[in-house]
């Protein structure tokens, strides 16, 4: 052993290993709870298969565990389903309590928690300790509010019912925590299924719940690998699938899910940016990039493994990344001296190394510290790599391991284009001592979670989630709250939903005399009237079959053309919300002018009679002012979260949105779903009423007298289910919303996996669009997209 003025010398570590017999007593005992938790008992399970938990650090068998099959899984969701109404049932006080207890309980064995975390999952002891398991507390602090306030704060809501819940091997007890404390606080039972490199926590857990006293059945466990997780979030009794992973995963799932009317929330994976402009405090972003990409080893989906440094600082913030490297601490992750425990697995391990080894190939320099790795354990350096293509496999792959990919830039446009390079859309991470330049940045990166000289900051209170292939929905906050709650009722039609003969092509229009003017209402695309590109028309025939008019017969390329249209009218999204709402009141009062004409038009269409007619415009003038008023409204919101920082969730628009209108209501169906998404900032490509779409034909004309951007409000007329399937598949369409048939809208399910884009849409069988009560608030939530923006504040 060093004497203590050696110590003094050189400042190097000694050993500090945390005490584990606790935990490996735990380990030994009682070894039948190493199994499933069901109805508040642990179940072995019967005939079922058998897998091993491994201890990433040692390479020892920790415990052997079985994987749940249908029996197994039926069992958890019947105890779920069993237990969900009285859960739900109770005040909103008492479930507060039992999350309080929850709470409590695990800062009473935190340090327990900590290193079962650190032993199963290889991860660091000071990282379990003072990160991973008071967020966990936290959470549930946080969901005991909101359980004790959703009564009044989500007023109409009610709780989704059973969920499905599958997380990850990287923070396996955290992840739990981010699942079941939203899902607990609003009513909702819950089967979760922790990865199977990771299963231990789980089961500490589920003791805690036994010990706090929880209702049996209200938190199910079931323990397996990805064939576990595929059944269960496949199985019919399950109302909502909650999933952090991988994208392919994460698009497997969606696939899987489409046309089961389950609510739907995606982690998935990132490649985040760290940027690094030249005023930067190059010591701080050297410590930010140590948090960023080897905290946890870098298996943090979130982790900045993309270094952008400006190139007139690169190769001296290099060289300081260098030296901090080497004085890195890597080995016995119990050791709360050692900066980097180990890799999951040794598959994670060889994963790693291989993107590595490609790296190399494809041109990148590698730097590794010197420093000898432990002889046993899955263990992987620090790893530096320079050189790296924009376009290379370092800097386009999920790597999550401890490698940082650096490219340089010279402008922040370039910045900005290397940041929104990717098919991701997780986090970023921005430094530079000019706020002007991060906040100009900030607002252009497509990613979730933006942290401003800072990285991997994490909050209960602040929402957190992806963009793009880096998923949907939130989780934390009121956000993440509202996504275990669904409307207590939703309008029904009013009437029968008339059936929807398909759109044909007329190439012999009846309605059109010989000799005529041809009246045929065209396509409106890129603030223009345009002919289909098949050069087809279909007639729209009135309610006693009598041809009424002609319609454009839109076919793909037409929905191509009319995205490519909405894509470059990026303006909208830019204008102010009081600038959008000028532009929303004017098409208000110009359809008001015309109000007579719409009438006329929608009896000739649909029948009902003149009053029924004149009910629809006067409906569709008090939609569009509702939304002008929303425009300026919808606001952002300030959280509170960490000492010394501000933290906005700022609502974004998504940016090109696909509608599908109901065939009912051919004018206020159509508005009832494009008005929230414009007053949201996005640009619409959207398909009328296929047997009535004569309305939508004529208001484009109020568009083109209304100010409305070119290229903001775009109309396809067809077969809508035609047409839906080349917006579900169009990789370029962000979100998309409709209201159809149960066939469509599972084929829009399945499509819209290509890029994960959100899919809000009903049954026009069963919810009525254009009803008073579909409106508000909530559907411009849905209209948006969360951006959360962690500033410093008062450092």
């Amino acid at each position: 052993m060093n004497a203590v003025t050696d110590i003094l010398k050189d400042m190097s570590y000694g050993p500090a290993p945390e005490d584990d017999a606790i935990v490996r007593e735990w380990l030994a005992a009682t070894p039948e709870k190493f199994a499933h938790f069901v109805d508040g008992a642990f179940v072995a399970g019967t005939h079922e298969r058998r897998f091993e938990t491994i201890e990433p650090a040692t390479g020892r068998v920790l415990a052997e565990l079985p994987a749940a099959g249908t029996t197994t899984i039926e069992a958890a969701v019947a105890a779920a389903r069993a237990a969900q109404k009285g859960w739900a049932d109770l005040a909103g006080h008492d479930r507060a309590k039992m999350l309080y207890a929850l709470a409590r309980a695990v800062q009473r064995h935190a340090r327990f928690l900590a290193v079962l975390e650190t032993i199963d999952n290889g991860k660091p002891i000071r990282e379990t300790r003072d990160i991973d398991v008071p967020l966990v507390a936290r959470h549930f602090y946080h969901h005991a509010g909101w359980a004790e306030l959703a009564a009044d704060e989500f007023r109409g809501m009610a709780p989704v019912g059973v969920c499905a819940q599958v997380i990850p091997w990287n923070f396996p007890l955290l992840m739990l925590a981010w699942k079941v404390a939203p899902a607990l606080a609003a009513g909702c039972t819950v089967v979760l299924k922790p990865a199977e490199q990771t299963p231990l926590s789980a089961i500490a857990f589920a003791e805690i719940c036994m010990e706090v006293g929880l209702p049996k059945g209200v938190v199910n466990i079931v323990q397996g690998d990805g064939e576990t997780g595929a059944a269960l979030v496949g199985h019919e009794g399950v109302d909502k699938v909650a999933f952090t992973g991988s994208t392919d995963v994460g698009r497997s799932i969606r696939v899987a899910t489409a046309g089961q009317r389950k609510a739907l929330s995606l982690e998935l994976g990132g490649k985040s940016p760290f940027v690094v402009f030249e005023d930067a405090d190059i010591e701080a972003a050297v410590e930010g990039v140590v948090d960023a990409v080897w905290f946890n080893q870098g298996e943090v989906c979130c982790a900045g493994s993309r270094l952008l440094v400006h190139e007139s600082i690169a190769d001296h913030l290099h060289q300081r990344l260098r030296e901090r490297m080497e004085t890195m601490r890597l080995g016995n992750p119990l050791d709360k001296a050692i900066d980097m425990g180990a890799i999951v697995s040794q598959q994670q391990l060889t994963r790693v190394r291989a993107i590595v080894e490609t790296a190399q190939k494809e041109g990148a320099r590698l730097f590794q510290p010197a420093a000898a790795l432990p002889e046993t354990g899955t263990f992987y350096p620090p790893s530096l790599l320079t050189n790296v293509a924009p376009a290379s496999t370092a800097a386009s792959v999920e790597i999550f391991g401890p490698v940082l990919a650096s490219t340089t830039f010279r402008t922040p446009a370039e910045a900005i284009a290397l940041a929104n390079d990717t098919r991701y859309g997780l986090a970023a991470s921005l430094w530079s001592e000019n706020v002007s330049t991060v906040l100009h940045v900030a607002e252009r990166v497509e990613a979730g979670v933006v942290w401003i000289n800072a990285t991997n900051l994490f909050d209960a209170a602040a929402p957190f989630g992806g963009y793009r292939e880096s998923g949907y929905g939130r989780e934390g906050g009121a956000a993440g709250m509202a996504e275990y709650l669904k409307p207590e009722c939703l309008p029904a039609p009013r009437g029968k939903v008339a059936d929807t003969a398909p759109a044909e092509a007329a190439p012999v229009p009846e309605t059109r005399p010989a000799g005529g003017v041809d009246r045929t209402a065209k396509l409106y695309v890129a603030g223009k009237q345009a002919r289909p590109d098949g050069g087809y028309s279909y007639i729209v025939r009135g309610r006693r079959g009598a041809a009424v008019g002609e319609a454009g017969l839109g076919n793909r390329k037409d929905i191509r053309n009319a995205v490519e249209a909405a894509a470059k009218a990026k303006g909208w999204s830019g204008l102010s919300g009081h600038q959008r709402a000028q532009i929303l009141y004017y098409l208000g009062e110009n359809l008001a002018e015309r109000a007579e004409e719409f009438a006329a038009r929608i009896e000739l269409q649909v029948g009902g009679g003149r009053r029924a007619a004149d009910a629809e415009i006067d409906a569709s003038i008090r939609r569009i002012f509702h939304y002008a008023a929303w425009a300026d409204k919808h606001d952002a919101r300030v959280t509170s979260t960490l000492g010394r920082h501000t933290t906005l969730a700022m609502n974004e628009p998504f940016g090109v949105a696909g509608v599908l209108a109901p065939d009912a209501s051919p004018l206020l169906g159509s508005l009832s779903l494009a008005l929230p998404l414009l007053a949201a900032g996005n640009r619409i490509v959207l398909v009328p009423s296929t047997p009535a779409p004569l309305s939508m034909t004529d208001f484009y004309q109020v568009l083109e007298t209304s100010d409305v951007p070119a290229g903001t409000f775009n109309i396809v007329t067809g077969a809508r289910a035609d047409l839906a399937v080349t917006l579900a598949d169009h990789d370029d369409v962000d979100v998309l919303w409709g209201a159809a048939t149960a066939g469509e809208i599972a084929d829009c399910e399945r499509r819209s996996a290509g890029n994960l884009k959100p899919v809000f849409m009903v049954d026009e069988t069963t919810v009525d669009v254009a009803a008073e009560e579909f409106k508000g608030r909530r559907l411009l939530d849905r209209a948006s997209r969360i951006k959360t923006i962690w500033i410093p504040y008062g450092v």
